[in-house]
């Protein structure tokens, strides 16, 4: 005869192993599905991967006047995809030449020609501090990532940049095996050159001083650097942008209001051609 006092705990007990298992963490060991896209944003403060179901990216073959460093960081991406040994990556130099776009357009046209998944995971430079915590995250998935941080540069006395040291080389860690990181900056040292100049200045011994923080960017494999384009390349990138989009203009005419427009901005850029390229189609009564 069962006695009701045991029956009444072992249903008691029952309940509280029920509530405890709706409170923990669904996936806690084996992380993150990431089946919904094959690009994501990096929320820190949720500590969690939102998806980005479209892109906003520059076709492949529209990128003009970037040949060089476009078929390196490709050539790099394609090796990491396949499995094989492949560098993290500094794109630096001149606004608006492409830095961020080239990224975006290389990871789309890897996935395009190999097996198996890569994702594309953009951190923003204020949580640099938690790439630990994401490496940690993706190092369990079955794909490969390339983890991706516009502009990143860093002010005056901050230490952020040291999470971003640890993963690239020397700590316990490291970089997990099926992830690479790609960043984005105007400057080579993504530093400050007056803070640079400053400490070397002031310290007893300057080399040990910036030593630190301008080593930072030593640790990057690939320096890909950005430069100001010419105006026979910038006209280049927007008869291109124009024949992608279907938009008909002589090319006399094109070339004069593309002359007027960059002068009037003060710059020659792809970015200033892209902007150009909308203003026209606009005017045409189309989109791109």
């Amino acid at each position: 005869m069962t006695d009701p006092i045991l029956t009444q705990i072992a249903a008691s007990l029952q309940r509280i192993a029920d509530r405890l298992d709706a409170m923990a963490p669904a996936q806690a060991a084996a992380g993150p599905l990431l089946t919904e896209a094959d690009a994501y944003h990096w929320d820190a403060a949720a500590d969690r991967l939102m998806p980005v179901p479209k892109v906003s990216r520059v076709p492949f073959g529209l990128l003009k006047g970037i040949d060089s460093v476009r078929d390196t960081l490709l050539a790099n991406t394609l090796q990491f995809a396949k499995g094989f040994a492949a560098n993290n990556a500094l794109l630096w130099g001149a606004r608006g030449m492409g830095k961020s776009s080239l990224v975006k357009a290389v990871h789309a046209e890897v996935s395009g020609h190999v097996g198996g998944r890569l994702i594309l995971i953009e951190i923003a430079r204020e949580d640099i501090e938690t790439l630990p915590r994401l490496m940690r995250m993706i190092a369990r998935q079955d794909a490969r990532f390339i983890v991706f941080c516009d502009d990143l540069s860093f002010d005056k006395d901050e230490t952020s940049y040291k999470s971003l040291k640890t993963i690239l080389d020397g700590g316990l860690e490291g970089r997990p095996e099926n992830a690479l990181f790609y960043a984005t900056s105007n400057r080579r040292h993504m530093m400050p050159r007056d803070m640079i100049d400053n400490e070397r200045a002031t310290a007893i011994n300057p080399g040990e001083a910036i030593e630190e923080k301008v080593s930072l960017s030593d640790r990057f494999g690939l320096w890909l650097g950005f430069h100001n384009c010419d105006q026979p390349t910038f006209l280049a990138m927007i008869r291109g942008y124009c024949d992608a989009y279907g938009l008909e203009i002589s090319d006399a005419d094109l070339n004069a209001r593309a002359i007027e427009w960059a002068q009037t901005r003060g710059a020659r850029s792809g970015r200033v051609a892209i902007q150009f390229v909308r203003n026209l189609a606009g005017e045409m009564g189309k989109t791109v």
